[in-house]
This record gives C-alpha cells, structure tokens and sequence, in this order.
C-alpha cells in the first residue's frame, strides 16, 4: 500500500486558458474547474453558446470562450475546434487527477426528454453518444454536429463519455438535456473525493496515457 499522507491533496483554482488558431477557427478558452458557473460564451453560433454555457452552468465551470472561423463552409470546424480546445483545457486542468472521484453520471429531464450520460476521466478518451437528432436541425445548428461536439470534447478531453437520449420529441430540448447531463455527470466526477484527497484514482497509480 501507498503512504499518501504527505502528498498534495487536489489543487484549488484548476484554471487553463488556451489559444488554437488554424487555419480554419481561431479560438481563445479560460476555465475554471472549481468556478461557480459563470460564463460568457460568443462562437458566433447562437446554439452552440447555449450549449457550452449549460455545460459551464449546471457544471459550476466557470468559462470564458471566443471563437471565430470559416464560416462559409459552415458551422462543422467550429463546433469541431470548439469541443477540440474545450476537452484539451479540461484535461490540461484535470492534471494527474488526484484527489478527485473521477466518474460520474446524471439523468435529467428537460420537460418530455429524460437524458442519460456516465463519464469517467481516465485519462482514454472514448464517445458513445446517442442522440437521437443527427437528421434534424437544432435552432441553427445541424443535430449531427450536437454528437460531434460531445465526441471531439471527449476524445480531446480523455474522457471516457457514454450520452444518451432515453426519450424526448423536441430536438432543443433533447441537445440541451444532454448538456446539462454532461455538466452534472462532469460536476461529480471532479469534485474532491473527501475520502481519498491525496490518492490518484486507479490502482495502477496514474490515469497518465
């Protein structure tokens, strides 16, 4: 067994900002993993701002996002680039992880829509997202691009996500459901572990790849 004791508990304050300019979006990212929710968002995409601020909201991330791009090809290497940098700053602010619960899973209705996601932070990062919309619109976005947010985030992020849609009729409301699963299910996975505030979360001793 491990002697922890004198190993440093969970940092307070995990912030990262970020700048990932291509040739296709440009886009500058604050959070704060311990913030309390406040946000202020502006892609250029009405949706996708909602989107990220649900997740920041009901999360308690604080987050700070200004992205431009190509917007005459449409809206696919925003939303792309967006979930890219939004997962590299989670896992660049996760860190080694230590201290933390690690996984964490929400069901939330959103009136007719019930949303389902499980996640762990095992430093893979792994998609299985069921959404149900790809073949419709959500306000302005395409619902395809709604799975792909969550896929670039969790892959970018390390993060090992399962999202589905358990029942729903409305596409806003079946999108922002699984937004704020994401956020519930992110909120219990990083909050400290009282248990185990020094250890890192595996018994291989690292969530390192």
């Amino acid at each position: 067994m491990t002697d922890d004791a004198n190993l440093p508990a969970i940092p307070e304050g995990r912030t990262v900002s970020l700048h990932r300019a291509t040739g296709e979006t440009d886009i500058h990212l604050s959070l704060n993993l311990d913030g309390a929710g406040a946000y202020d968002v502006d892609t250029g995409n009405g949706f996708l701002d909602h989107m990220v601020s649900q997740i920041s909201r009901h999360g308690l991330i604080d987050i700070t996002l200004k992205a431009e791009g190509d917007l005459h090809t449409g809206w696919h290497h925003l939303v792309e680039d967006v979930g890219i940098t939004l997962g590299r700053a989670f896992n660049e602010a996760i860190g080694d992880a230590r201290g933390i619960r690690r996984m964490g899973h929400a069901i939330v209705p959103l009136d007719e829509t019930l949303a389902m996601v499980a996640l762990d932070c095992s430093g893979r990062g792994y998609a299985v997202i069921e959404t149900t919309i790809d073949d419709s619109m959500v306000e302005t976005l395409p619902g395809s691009l709604v799975r792909h947010f969550f896929e670039s985030f969790a892959l970018e992020g390390k993060i090992n996500l399962h999202a589905k849609i358990l029942t729903g009729i409305d596409p806003h409301h079946k999108a922002e459901a699984l937004c704020k699963a994401t956020a519930r299910a992110l909120r219990d996975a990083l909050e400290p572990d009282p248990r185990s505030p020094h250890a890192v979360p595996s018994t291989k001793g690292t969530l390192s790849s």
